[in-house]
This record gives C-alpha cells, sequence and structure tokens, in this order.
C-alpha cells in the first residue's frame, strides 16, 4: 500500500516557460515526482529523500554534482543536474531554504553558468499533515511549499534565477 500525491506549482521569475521550452524534462520530473504511489516505509524525511533520489538517478539525473567546479569544497552540492536544470528537495528543517535557494543563484550565475532554472521540491502543510496523522511520521520543523511560496518573492533582488516550486501534496 502506498500514498498517491498530487503536485502543486509555484513560478518564480518565469520559472514554468523556461521549463516549458524543455517540456520533455519538466514531464520527466512530475512523473517521478508522482508517476508511483510512495511506499509507506518512505514517509519520513530520510526515506522520501532515498524515494526522490532513486527515481531521478534512474531517470539519468546526476546525483550530487558539485556547485562549483573546484573539488576541494565537497560540501556544497546540488542534489540532481540534467540538461541545465537543477534540482533542490527541500525536506528538511526550514532553515535550508536561503541555502537551497544561494545553491540556485551560484549556479547560474556567468561564472559559473551551470543551469537555466531551478526546481525546488518541498512537501505541502496538508502532507505533512497526513503523513503525521495516518502514518505516524515526524515532519515537525520541516519546510513546506506554502513558506517557500510566501517567502521567494521577497528574495527576488538576491534571487535572480527562474525558480520552480513543485509541493508534494496528499
Amino acid at each position: 500500500m502506498g500514498l498517491t500525491v498530487g503536485l502543486r506549482r509555484f513560478s518564480f521569475r518565469f520559472a514554468e516557460q523556461v521549463l516549458n521550452s524543455s517540456l520533455t524534462l519538466k514531464n520527466e520530473i512530475e512523473e517521478v515526482l508522482a508517476g508511483a504511489p510512495i511506499e509507506t516505509d518512505a514517509l519520513s524525511r530520510p526515506g522520501l529523500n532515498e524515494w526522490v533520489r532513486g527515481r531521478f538517478v534512474g531517470k539519468g539525473w546526476e546525483s550530487q554534482p558539485p556547485v562549483f567546479d573546484e573539488p576541494s569544497d565537497p560540501s556544497a552540492k546540488m542534489d540532481f543536474l540534467k540538461d541545465r536544470i537543477g534540482v533542490e528537495v527541500g525536506f528538511g528543517h526550514a532553515s535550508f531554504i536561503g541555502i537551497d535557494l544561494l545553491k540556485f543563484q551560484v549556479s547560474s550565475y556567468s561564472g559559473l553558468d551551470k543551469i537555466d532554472v531551478g526546481v525546488y521540491i518541498v512537501t505541502t502543510l496538508g502532507f505533512q499533515s497526513r503523513v503525521r496523522k495516518e502514518f505516524d511520521k515526524n515532519w515537525d520543523g520541516s519546510l513546506t511549499y506554502e513558506k517557500v511560496c510566501r517567502y521567494l518573492p521577497h528574495f527576488k533582488s538576491a534571487i535572480q534565477v527562474p525558480v520552480y516550486v513543485v509541493g508534494l501534496d496528499a
């Protein structure tokens, strides 16, 4: 038995239009996230991270590519990269929002020029509430889709790369 999820979407700086120019990859991202039920044991934060990783890697996405070209800095990594689309998975604490968004900005900057658009995957309040109630999984303190959509416009002077926010909803 698994949990079927829906997707909520928010386009910052015309991210959806940029992704539509790579419609096959946009559809692939949505298929990775909503194309199969999530097994109950994968509904914890670490479990869902692993589930998402397996599905992206299975579609040929590079996992954990470095943000910087310097191998001496192993900590700055994006979650996934394919054809100039960077993906960050934000299932951790809400305080990581700035770090995750900054990875997109730095990766799109003219010196690095690795991505044209970032895709930020988070869970909705509804998802977190449902998995807490029905499956006894703790998501307290986790970043939510609603928070990202509320905060992202305030970062418009710092985050100039288009960001497509995808919320896993249940």
